[in-house]
C-alpha cells in the first residue's frame, strides 16, 4: 500500500498531537539521567588556538578533563568549534603529551628528565646572560650619540590566544628586558 503525501502529513500531525497530549514531561535538562555530563564539574574557557576566541565548556571529574564542547551561550561561536577546537580534548588527554621537563645537553644524544624549578632557573640564567652580552646602551648616528638601552640578542613573540592582561604583561616584561624586537602573531 502506498502512502500519499496527504496521509503522511495527517499521520505525522496525529502522532505529534498524541505525544503532546500525553502530559509526560520531557527530561532534556542538563542534569537529566541520560546526560553523560551529569554530576561533572563544569567550567568555561576560551579555545587557545587562534585569535577568534571561541567559548568552550570543560567538564571535569576528580580534576581530570572528561569532556570539552562548544559553549552554546558564547557570543562568538554559539556552540560551534573548528576541527582544532573540537580535537582539544585529545590534546588534554593524550598519553604522548609531555608533562615533565625534558632536557638534552649540548652535544648529547639523550634526553634527561629535570624538575620545573631547575628549568625556570636555567631559563632565567640564560636570559640574563643573553641580555648582559647583547645589551646596547648607546648608539652613534651621524656623529650624534644617543642613549638607546636595548637588547639586540632577544626577541619576544606574543600569541593570538593571549588575553589583554597577558599581552600587557608580556609587553612590560619585554620592555624591562630591553627587547626591541617585540612582535605579535596576528601581524605575521
Amino acid at each position: 500500500m502506498g502512502i500519499s503525501r496527504r496521509n503522511f502529513i495527517k499521520g505525522s500531525c496525529l502522532t505529534a498531537g498524541a505525544v503532546a497530549l500525553t502530559g509526560k514531561q520531557s527530561e532534556a535538562g542538563v542534569d537529566s539521567p541520560e546526560m553523560r555530563t551529569k554530576g561533572l564539574q563544569t567550567s568555561t574557557t576560551v579555545c587557545p588556538y587562534c585569535a577568534v576566541g571561541c567559548g568552550m565548556i570543560v567538564h571535569t571529574k576528580n580534576g581530570k578533563i572528561v569532556n570539552i564542547e562548544g559553549d552554546t551561550e558564547h557570543p562568538i561561536n554559539q556552540g560551534s568549534l573548528c576541527s582544532k577546537g573540537s580535537a582539544l580534548f585529545q590534546v588534554a588527554n593524550n598519553e604522548r603529551r609531555l608533562d615533565k621537563v625534558q632536557y638534552r645537553a649540548p652535544g648529547s644524544d639523550k634526553w634527561e628528565e629535570k624538575s620545573w624549578d631547575w628549568a625556570m632557573q636555567r631559563m632565567a640564567k640564560l636570559m640574563k646572560e643573553t641580555r648582559d652580552r647583547n645589551f646596547v646602551t648607546e648608539e652613534e648616528i651621524n656623529g650624534t650619540t644617543y642613549t638607546v638601552n636595548r637588547n639586540d640578542g632577544m626577541a619576544m613573540l606574543g600569541a593570538a590566544a593571549l588575553d589583554n592582561e597577558e599581552c600587557y604583561l608580556l609587553g612590560k616584561f619585554a620592555r624591562a628586558m630591553g627587547v626591541g624586537y617585540l612582535e605579535h602573531q596576528a601581524r605575521i
